[in-house]
Order: structure tokens, then sequence, then C-alpha cells
């Protein structure tokens, strides 16, 4: 189950990060919650989709994602990211728990996710956490200067050089390279601040 996206990475990590509309900014009333949904409940149904291969098992887990948040609004900390990415979070451990109740369905006795056989289980969960780390690191990138996240992604995802990119810039390669390690150590930065990577 390999997440795939057309074209370059990087013209889809450009896309990605261009548009900063608004979000919303939690799930406190019911309102929020629509606006919420609507907003992100496409994307996490497809994620859900992606990973479970069933569309309404799909719906399930995003109806409970949107249920948990609900109920746990405090949860939520926008200093640590994105609403989208909490959603993420709370999607990713649904689709877990779904995998794990139907391994025990289709088990034929068995009883736990630990009997289930070793070979089915670690596909489907890497490639849930492979999208969620794309969605973490599509998130750390949003927080980075404009500069430093063009030089991260067209570098490290892009494959070109500082050289490259700098002459298509018009600034020096020793600036592309600046730029570039600044940008990867802010990048490190947030992702241990949030969790996402170990200090």
């Amino acid at each position: 189950m390999a997440v795939s996206v057309s074209g370059s990475p990087a013209r889809w990590l450009r896309e990605r990060f261009a548009s900063r509309d608004a979000q919303p900014a939690g799930l406190r009333t019911e309102t929020e919650v629509r606006a919420a949904y609507d907003r992100y409940g496409g994307e996490l149904l497809g994620f859900a989709f992606r990973a479970l291969g069933d569309r309404q098992l799909a719906e399930d887990v995003v109806q409970e994602t949107f249920v948990r948040a609900w109920r746990s609004p405090r949860g939520y900390d926008p200093g640590r990211g994105s609403l989208r990415t909490w959603l993420f979070a709370i999607a990713r451990n649904g689709v877990v728990d779904a995998m794990r109740r139907r391994h025990t369905r289709e088990g034929a006795g068995h009883s736990s996710w630990d009997a289930v056989a070793e070979s089915e289980r670690p596909s489907e969960v890497d490639a849930v956490d492979q999208l969620l780390e794309r969605v973490q690191l599509g998130e750390a990138l949003r927080r980075l200067s404009p500069e430093h996240r063009e030089a991260v992604v067209e570098v490290y995802f892009g494959g070109r050089t500082c050289a490259e990119l700098g002459a298509e810039l018009g600034v020096p390669a020793s600036t592309m390279r600046s730029r570039l390690y600044y940008g990867v150590r802010a990048l490190r930065l947030i992702l241990e601040e949030n969790g996402w990577l170990a200090p």
C-alpha cells in the first residue's frame, strides 16, 4: 500500500504548502466541527481508505476521528502543530484499531492482534506510518521560512544541487548551502519539539 505522489515530490511539496488558508481554531462547537470536516474530511477519508482498502471501514474511521476530536478538544495544542496534523494522528490510531479488529475477526479463532501472522501486519501499519510521517514532515516544512523551505524541498526532495538552485534563483551557491543548512537545522528542531523525532 504505497502512497503515491503524481509528478515530482518537490513540485507536490511546493504546491502543498503554497496555500496558507486560515484553518479552524479547534473543535469546540458544532460549527467548528463542520468546518474541520469540510476542510479535512475528504483527505482523512483518502488516508483511511488507502490504509484499509475498505470504504465503509474508512468512513467509520473518519467519523470516529471527529467524534474523538470533539470529545477531547483540549488534546489539540496549536503550538505543537496544525489541526490537520492532530486529526491525522487521531485517524492513524483509528486505522490501526480498525486493522486490529479486522485481523481479529478474520483470524478464525485468533483473539488478539499479536496472534495475527507477522507477515501481514507490518506492511499495513508501515504504510499508515509512512503516510503519517509525510503529514508530519509537511507540517514541519510549513513552519519554515519560504527561503529555507525552498532550499530543503528542492535539494532533498527535488534532487537538485545548491549550485543549480542558486543559479536559477540568482543567488550564490554558498547562500543556498547556508539556507539548506539552517533550513534542515530548523526542521530538525520543529520535529523534535513536536515529539516527531527523538532528540
